[in-house]
């Protein structure tokens, strides 16, 4: 049902002061500049940094991760140094925690291969805030994510989305987690994200409402396809090809 993850947009107070850590710090390059939005393109999926001007916003403390060759981890770690970054292992990668000036925060996961030329490939997890778990995973199974991980407290779970993600260099293509977590700090003190905007690739956006159509609170069209708003005031945009 759904083939790629579109974008991922969040709300930023001033674009000026985002732009030079997402650009002079992370290296992005933008693919797209308005007087209320920046955009960087990252292995196909667009990360929208978006003023406060319309609906939808664009997400609040959202914790997310970008990848980056194994190999370009230890520069990562060193060129971040001053922002003293938090890092944790998962076995197989690493990964370094900072905040952005707008309190996001921005994990770091060094999970691909290739060369250690240090770019970030891709966003390879999203945290949503919910407010009731048991709801929120049965609306995210009915698009085809599915538990790979539960927390302790059973007050988060891990989904493993229907798509894999395009890695850079060897080895086969990483998957998309959307993590699901009733209120609370996770590692880093990162939160969930609240009324974030995420957008998916689908062979039919008509498939993918119909999907969970008794589970969202509103829809309307949008050009190429369909925008749906679910109960914790996420939205989520499904678009053909």
């Amino acid at each position: 049902m759904l083939t790629s993850l579109r974008h991922l947009a969040l709300e930023v107070k001033y674009l000026d002061r985002a732009r030079s850590f997402y650009v002079d710090r992370l290296g992005l390059s933008p693919a797209r500049e308005t007087d209320a939005e920046l955009e960087f393109d990252l292995g196909g999926t667009a990360l929208t940094l978006r003023r406060p001007t319309a609906v939808p916003r664009g997400g609040l403390h959202t914790h997310y991760a970008f990848s980056t060759p194994k190999a370009a981890y230890d520069d990562w770690r060193d060129r971040l140094s001053d922002l003293d970054p938090e890092e944790h292992s998962f076995g197989s990668y690493r990964s370094l925690y900072v905040d952005d000036p707008d309190d996001h925060c921005v994990e770091i996961g060094g999970i691909d291969g290739g060369s250690a030329d240090g770019e970030l490939t891709g966003i390879f997890e999203v945290v949503l805030e919910v407010a009731d778990l048991g709801r929120a995973e049965e609306l995210y199974a009915a698009l085809g994510f599915n538990p790979v991980d539960r927390g302790r407290e059973r007050r988060r779970v891990r989904l493993r989305g229907p798509f894999g993600l395009a890695a850079d260099g060897d080895g086969p293509p990483r998957p998309l987690d959307l993590e699901l977590w009733e209120p609370q700090l996770g590692l880093a003190d990162a939160r969930g994200g609240v009324h974030v905007d995420l957008g998916f690739g689908t062979d039919d956006p008509a498939e993918a409402v119909d999907a969970v159509a008794d589970r969202v609170c509103e829809r309307e069209r949008i050009d190429g396809g369909v925008r749906v708003r679910d109960p914790d005031g996420h939205y989520l945009t499904f678009v053909a090809p």
